[in-house]
């Protein structure tokens, strides 16, 4: 549950700050399907304004870190509140991150879309699917404060991992059968390699979620299940 404070202002600033951080969670994962879509439907024009729009996404980023640092130094926070703060300026650079391979992705299409289609895509959008959910119940789990629904997060990225490897077999082939095709999958290579990064900051996220609520760190090989995860 989510302490309450006998100061207003400070508790209106504390829900101020947890509202922008889903504010911008929402608009990650808003790029990350544009990103695919741009993909799968070719649309060069959806590439181009979702890589403009992560101008609003490093703005947002910055406006919680000013927020985050006000609060800090006015409030002198202690306990929960104090995690709650530090922990949501990480928070921040891995969402502004996500929004970051979500602009690689549109890139690798704008490429892609300027060469014949190298096959149907099927499990790209399944991945990008995956980790977009990996994103958003991260952020309901901060919000609701539910560390179990983060840990089962963590969970969840072995299955993006056995979609790159697949994705990576399938693409192997594709240039071993033809060097032409190397251009092609290579790119979409990156993009599976981007998905799979977006992952691994889901992941990131639901450790803090975890940390915030009870104090516990999981990271490097703690006690959560993802022992040894490469951040990439």
């Amino acid at each position: 549950m989510t302490p309450r404070h006998t100061d207003r202002e400070y508790e209106a600033e504390l829900l101020r700050l947890r509202e922008r951080i889903l504010l911008l969670g929402a608009k990650v994962e808003a790029a990350i399907a544009a990103g695919i879509r741009s993909v799968v439907e070719r649309d060069s024009a959806l590439a181009r304004t979702t890589i403009a729009g992560d101008r609003e996404i490093d703005r947002l980023e910055i406006e919680n870190d000013r927020l985050c640092l006000n609060i800090l130094a006015r409030r002198q926070p202690v306990a929960s509140d104090l995690r709650f703060i530090t922990l949501a300026l990480k928070l921040v650079t891995d969402l502004e991150r996500i929004g970051d391979l979500s602009v690689n992705i549109c890139e690798r299409a704008l490429e892609l879309n300027e060469e014949p289609t190298l096959k149907p895509y099927v499990d790209l959008p399944r991945m990008a699917e995956a980790v977009q959910g990996m994103v958003r119940e991260a952020l309901d789990a901060f919000v609701a404060r539910d560390a179990e629904r983060a840990r089962a997060v963590i969970g969840r990225d072995a299955t993006v991992d056995a979609y790159y490897a697949q994705i990576f077999r399938e693409l192997l082939t594709y240039m071993m059968e033809d060097p032409r095709n190397i251009y092609r999958a290579t790119r979409v290579q990156s993009i599976a390699k981007y998905l799979e990064r977006v992952g691994d900051h889901a992941c990131n996220l639901a450790e803090m979620v975890v940390f915030m609520v009870g104090g516990e760190d999981i990271r490097h090989g703690g006690a959560g299940p993802n022992a040894g995860r490469d951040d990439g």
